[in-house]
């Protein structure tokens, strides 16, 4: 029987064990395209609007605090609004069906498709010879999103700034699991009441470009599990076979150089 070598058993196996760790890299790595250039993000474009169910905050300040009080709600606070339990919020301004909301004395306002520099405007120009050099404030306290399916940590996430990116929101939820499928990616979003559904793949940097790259209020992000967690539940059986077949290989051949 001809004698095998070390160094022949190695040259069999590596190529194996290569191939292998290159086909996991191409499943997990996030950004595999974006190699050594540079890549420059703008973020002043984007500003939310204003949709349908929005709880917004507005308040109206001026040099005079007692001429600018009948224009606000109450300062007291209310029962909580939202997905924080335990933690009260101030009394708001429900967008209603048809996209408007009620000010004290200055009455119904429509305010959805408009973002919040729009309806800071407006509203004072509506103040305009009542007040003083209004000052409007504006924000909306149930910005939320939601990440589900193969994440660390599903949940809603209360985004007190507004503004948050679909990678943010992922880091939030605890990044996907090994077995999460990072090339489809779903961002679903609701536009007075018309759903969009966006695929993204997290493996390349077409990301960054993409409508869904900055959520809106109320997007839900969903990870599916990849094929090998969808038929046998965990990326390890996936990938199992091939483990073992390198392993018998390798036991099959130390038992030939022993003999």
């Amino acid at each position: 029987m001809p004698k095998i070598s070390i160094p022949f058993i190695l040259s069999a196996l590596i190529p194996v064990m290569l191939s292998t760790s290159c086909k996991t890299r191409e499943r997990v790595v996030y950004f595999q395209d974006s190699k050594s250039d540079s890549l420059a993000v703008s973020t002043s474009g984007f500003t939310p609007v204003f949709k349908v169910d929005d709880f917004l905050s507005i308040i109206i300040t001026t040099a005079d605090p007692e001429s600018a009080q009948i224009y606000n709600l109450p300062a007291a606070t209310a029962p909580n609004q939202g997905y924080s339990i335990g933690n009260p919020a101030q009394y708001g301004y429900l967008v209603n069906a048809r996209g408007d909301i009620s000010l004290p004395v200055l009455g119904s306002i429509h305010v959805a498709g408009k973002n919040r520099m729009d309806l800071e405007t407006e509203i004072k120009n509506l103040l305009e010879g009542q007040l003083k050099n209004p000052t409007v404030q504006i924000q909306i306290l149930n910005f939320k999103v939601t990440v589900l399916g193969d994440v660390k940590s599903p949940g809603t996430f209360k985004i007190p700034n507004e503004r948050i990116t679909l990678l943010e929101a992922i880091g939030l939820a605890g990044d996907l699991r090994m077995s999460g499928e990072r090339k489809n990616v779903k961002v679903i979003r609701d536009s007075s009441g018309v759903k969009t559904e966006y695929r993204i793949d997290l493996t390349t940097k077409e990301i960054f470009s993409s409508p869904a790259y900055y959520l809106q209020q109320n997007d839900v992000v969903y990870v599916e599990p990849n094929a090998a967690a969808r038929t046998e539940g965990t990326l390890w059986k996936a990938t199992g076979t091939i483990f073992i077949s390198i392993s018998s290989l390798v036991i099959a051949t130390i038992s030939i150089i022993l003999k």
